[in-house]
């Protein structure tokens, strides 16, 4: 697996880069098109779910004796809405492509569903950011309005630095994280203020650990792959 591949899930493990070479005769805007397959936003019902199917996939993200007490979220109209109370403190949902990099080509790709399950520490402190994400988004449909009602709630001190030990739990088998790996691997992650990667050691060779920064979100994603999905069985470990 290359070390290029785990970077690209790590920024917020929602797409894998699909760069397509242009013929040289093509115009600019077909060029644009092979690179970017999903420049813009899809219609919203393309991202929503049956209520009761994104419930089982959001407890999908980890394992049972976690999901099962664990809050869960669905996507509304108008931004994620509580459908299970928890309570154990972990929330569960099911990110969608939005929640990747703002140059990430799979950003409007309708297909992807994250299911992902953070701690009570991620649930204050990391959450909040990516709820306002995705009501931004369904409000404006633009990139560009996104990251600056992210910015706009940094300067209002509305969100606050990750807490110590937020984490979130990735283990679904079920998981479509781009056009190419599909499902790809089970993997923790940790959310830390903006740190230097080798503060832990990450994306040095034989390191388990790696890491992407996070400008927008104003915090470091650090990834560890694990060798099983939620439902107990063991990840076939392939390169890409």
């Amino acid at each position: 697996m290359s070390r290029k591949t785990l970077g690209t899930i790590a920024s917020q493990c929602l797409a894998l880069a699909v760069v397509l070479g242009a013929a040289g005769a093509t115009t600019a805007a077909l060029a644009q098109d092979a690179k970017t397959p999903y420049p813009n936003m899809a219609p919203v019902e393309q991202y929503r779910m049956d209520r009761d199917a994104e419930i089982s996939l959001a407890r999908s993200a980890a394992p049972e004796s976690i999901s099962r007490d664990a809050g869960v979220m669905v996507l509304g109209e108008h931004g994620y809405e509580t459908a299970v109370q928890g309570k154990n403190g972990f929330l569960c949902f099911v990110e969608r492509g939005w929640s990747a990099g703002l140059d990430d080509p799979n950003f409007w790709n309708p297909k992807l569903r994250g299911p992902i399950c953070f701690n009570a520490a991620a649930v204050r402190s990391y959450v909040p950011i990516s709820m306002k994400r995705t009501e931004a988004i369904l409000a404006s449909h633009s990139k560009d309005r996104m990251s600056e009602a992210i910015q706009a709630a940094f300067d209002k001190k509305e969100f606050q630095a990750p807490e110590p030990g937020a984490m979130c739990y990735m283990l679904s088998k079920q998981q479509y994280l781009n056009d190419r790996g599909g499902h790809w691997h089970p993997h923790l992650m940790f959310f830390v203020p903006l740190t230097d990667a080798s503060a832990w050691g990450a994306d040095l060779t034989g390191s388990p650990i790696f890491a992407s920064e996070d400008k927008l979100n104003r915090l470091t994603v650090f990834l560890v792959p694990v060798a099983k999905w939620s439902d107990g069985t063991e990840d076939v470990k392939v390169e890409h």
